[in-house]
């Protein structure tokens, strides 16, 4: 487990990640699974995190992405299909595939 220090954020390297994830972003920290390092796709999707946070804010931040998540899983959604439509992970998807979001 080890600390990198870069411009806006810190990447905790094998720190504590959720079973079935690469990575989780909270605030300002994106702790990754060591064999993710090289994902660059990864980095971006978890940077976009990084840059949501600071942009809504913990509250705001929190509220949309658990009530999104909520709302799916109320309509029947199985957990993985829930977290692939909360919006501010789709967001983050097209950072990771070097797009922005449409507007």
């Amino acid at each position: 487990m080890r600390l990198e220090r870069h411009e806006g954020y810190t990447l905790w390297i094998d720190g504590p990640v959720p079973p079935g994830a690469a990575a989780i972003t909270l605030r300002s920290v994106v702790i990754i699974r060591s064999p993710y390092l090289g994902d660059h796709g990864l980095i971006a999707h978890e940077l976009a995190h990084v840059r949501q946070w600071a942009e809504l804010g913990v509250v705001r931040f929190l509220w949309r992405y658990l009530t999104s998540y909520l709302g799916g899983r109320l309509r029947g959604y199985p957990h993985w299909a829930a977290y692939r439509r909360i919006p501010l992970e789709c967001e983050a998807e097209w950072h990771s595939l070097g797009h922005y979001p449409p507007q």
